[in-house]
């Protein structure tokens, strides 16, 4: 077997339609979810944010886009992703301080609310960027021992340490930004964020492992692993 078929055994290569499709969505969810997390959510004495409805499918198309295309292209999905995120929040900055139409009445509540987006974007962007990346790096490394077998091992493997290291991150910086400063608040929303996110993922598992066949079976370049 000559080299370069070893080395893209078990992945496949990036030129296809699928792969940028997919980094498309995702780096759109990931900027959707940042928005919507500045606003702090309690169902009684359960506390989250806004970012909830959308933030876990990251974690889905992170596990595909690991699963069939490898690291590399992932952690690249990834870079994306962070790099959007961080030129939307100097945009919305640059606005901010653009001289305002005579009529334009909306100033202050523009520059609180950018002001919100920014500190969350820091906080999403850093833990984006460890969670993701531990997610990607776990499922490539259970895929090396496993091959082509228990792929639920690696989903959910991957999705309870890379959604841990997300929420730790994430909480840490975002707590106090969206007004849950005290020590039980914190606890409360790191804990119930960690296990959301991880029911979900578990939850449309069914629906991941579709995605993840569909694509191996029509990607030309992808070799199962051996």
């Amino acid at each position: 077997m000559k080299t370069t078929e070893l080395e893209h055994r078990g992945t496949a290569t990036i030129g296809s339609a699928y792969y940028p499709t997919l980094v498309a969505v995702f780096t759109g969810l990931v900027l959707i979810s940042n928005v919507a997390a500045t606003k702090g959510v309690a169902f009684g004495p359960l506390l989250t944010d806004g970012g909830f409805i959308v933030f876990p499918l990251t974690y889905v198309i992170g596990d595909v886009l690991s699963e069939v295309y490898g690291f590399k292209a992932a952690r690249r999905a990834v870079i994306i992703g962070f790099s959007m995120q961080a030129l939307a929040v100097l945009v919305l900055w640059a606005t901010v301080r653009l001289p305002a139409a005579p009529d334009y009445a909306n100033q202050d509540a523009l520059a609180t609310t950018v002001e919100s987006i920014t500190g969350l974007a820091v906080a999403g962007l850093a833990g984006f960027l460890v969670g993701q990346l531990v997610n990607a790096w776990v499922v490539v490394r259970i895929k090396q021992r496993t091959k082509e077998r228990h792929l639920w091992a690696r989903l959910l493997g991957s999705t309870v340490v890379g959604q841990f290291s997300d929420t730790l991150v994430f909480c840490a910086i975002a707590a106090p930004i969206i007004g849950f400063g005290n020590m039980g608040s914190f606890a409360v929303y790191a804990a119930l964020g960690w296990i959301y996110k991880t029911a979900v993922e578990a939850a449309v598992l069914p629906v991941t492992y579709r995605v993840i066949a569909f694509i191996k079976r029509r990607e030309p370049t992808y070799q199962p692993a051996v």
